[in-house]
C-alpha cells in the first residue's frame, strides 16, 4: 500500500509518502529543495557515488509514520543539507522549514 499526504507549511507544500513493503515500510517527506527520509536512505552514497546531483536530504532512523519522521532527530545529513544549514539532531521539521 502507498499512502501520500499533503503537507502545508506558510503557503509550501510538501508531500508525505508511506510505502508499505514486507517487514519494512520506506517513509519520506519531499519538498521541491530535498527531502528527509526513513533509516533506508543511504547518506553516504548521496555524498559519495552521487555527489554531482548535490541532493539535500536528511536521515532520521527507527521512525514508523510521516508524523514520527517529521518529529525525529535527523540522524545524518548530506553535504548539500548542511551547506544549506540542515545539522544532525535537528527534527525532520526543522530541517523541512530550510528547505521550503
Amino acid at each position: 500500500m502507498v499512502i501520500m499526504v499533503p503537507i502545508r507549511y506558510e503557503g509550501v507544500e510538501a508531500i508525505g509518502v508511506e510505502v508499505s513493503l514486507p517487514k519494512t515500510t520506506l517513509i519520506s517527506v519531499s519538498t521541491e529543495k530535498g527531502y528527509i527520509m526513513c533509516g533506508a536512505l543511504d547518506v553516504s552514497l548521496l555524498n559519495d557515488r552521487l555527489k554531482d546531483r548535490k541532493i539535500i536530504a536528511g536521515r532520521a532512523v527507527g521512525v514508523k509514520t510521516i508524523e514520527q519522521l517529521m518529529e525525529a532527530p535527523l540522524e545524518s545529513v548530506t553535504f548539500e543539507a548542511e551547506a544549506l544549514g540542515i545539522m544532525p539532531g535537528m527534527t525532520g521539521r526543522e530541517a523541512l522549514k530550510l528547505m521550503m
